[in-house]
């Protein structure tokens, strides 16, 4: 697929500067870029490679033009512009309607209009299936799962029962929706399960990463509103509510029972205990541990930074002897005569 540098202009609401005629095929990287490319510049420390550019067209800040030698797009946010390019340029590929001879699809589900139910896929009982929406290869849908018009569960994807998704959320591989929350009661040193009586809602425009796994709820449902964007290989455990348009990066881990608000972005590797509530607009750095609850907006981070291992364990030595020089401390903030400071 292919569009002239005008029409791009056109489909993104940018100014095209240039040979408005030039034809764009592919999105490549400002170094790398040929003829037919077009690519992004965002980065200053990367000037002298957009100089070098052999790019047919850039996306860019106007301040930034007299230093590209091709045509451009000219935006304020070259990045989320470029995305757009891609998209166009890069359009999801089309599903043929129809269910593949090895499906197996129960006589109580409903499949709307246009829908490609993959092969080996599997739909359970009393499953609603919305207009256009694709399951993919061995995806399994447990009974009475609702799954609004225009998505896509890509493949090996599991909905457990009464699961529900929303408009245009996209499912990766390996993705496990609605499996049972971590409950348990203790006797003694037996434990007993806790039946997990809560589901899974899912609101419109959510994306999950491949090998997500997002639990029921125990009572009331785990919640992931609109426009949640999740990384790969997350934990989200029972009754936990995701707030609209927060995005969470890979390997992140959240409790029990936690809310996080609304726009809210989550580096990767964060643990997030349970029963806490984050506000919105809060950001946390990769590998932050949460311990309690966020009342305010605003960037958090814990951890120790890298370091070279001997300074390390220099560090790590002092800190285990932290109290006994806080004990020192105070026995001599004791002995000071009045007045003494």
């Amino acid at each position: 697929m292919s569009f002239t540098l005008a029409k791009l202009s056109e489909l993104t609401a940018t100014t095209a500067v240039g040979d408005a005629d030039c034809e764009i095929d592919r999105v490549e990287s400002l170094q790398q870029a040929t003829g037919g490319a077009i690519t992004f510049f965002a980065n200053p420390k990367l000037k002298q490679d957009l100089k070098r550019t052999r790019a047919s067209a850039v996306i860019l800040k106007e301040e930034h033009l007299e230093s590209c030698p091709s045509n451009a797009l000219l935006t304020d946010n070259p990045y989320l512009v470029f995305a757009r390019v891609a998209g166009l340029l890069n359009p999801p590929p089309a599903h043929a309607p129809g269910i593949h001879p090895t499906a197996v699809v129960s006589k109580s589900a409903t499949v709307g209009e246009g829908c490609s139910i993959g092969p080996g896929a599997v739909i359970d009982d009393d499953c609603v299936i919305g207009n256009n929406t694709c399951i993919g290869p061995n995806c399994c849908l447990h009974a009475a799962c609702v799954i609004g018009e225009h998505c896509r569960l890509v493949s090996h994807v599991t909905l457990c029962e009464r699961t529900a998704l929303g408009q245009r959320v996209i499912i990766h591989p390996g993705v496990v929706v609605g499996s049972d929350g971590f409950g348990l009661a203790s006797e003694g040193d037996k434990w007993f399960k806790i039946p997990q009586l809560g589901r899974v809602r899912i609101g419109d425009d959510v994306e999950i990463g491949a090998n997500t796994t997002i639990d029921c709820g125990a009572l009331e449902d785990t919640v992931l509103e609109e426009g949640v964007k999740l990384d790969n290989q997350i934990q989200v455990a029972h009754n936990v509510r995701i707030g609209a348009h927060t995005v969470i990066a890979g390997c992140t881990g959240i409790s029990g029972s936690t809310t996080i608000g609304r726009f809210c972005k989550i580096g990767g590797a964060a643990a997030i205990g349970g029963h806490l509530r984050i506000a919105d607009h809060v950001t946390l750095g990769g590998m932050t541990r949460v311990g309690k609850s966020i009342e305010k907006a605003g960037t958090y981070v814990s951890g120790t930074p890298m370091q070279p291992y001997r300074d390390w364990l220099r560090s790590s030595a002092l800190y285990k002897k932290l109290g006994q020089l806080a004990e020192r401390v105070r026995k001599l903030e004791e002995q000071k005569g009045p007045g003494e400071s």
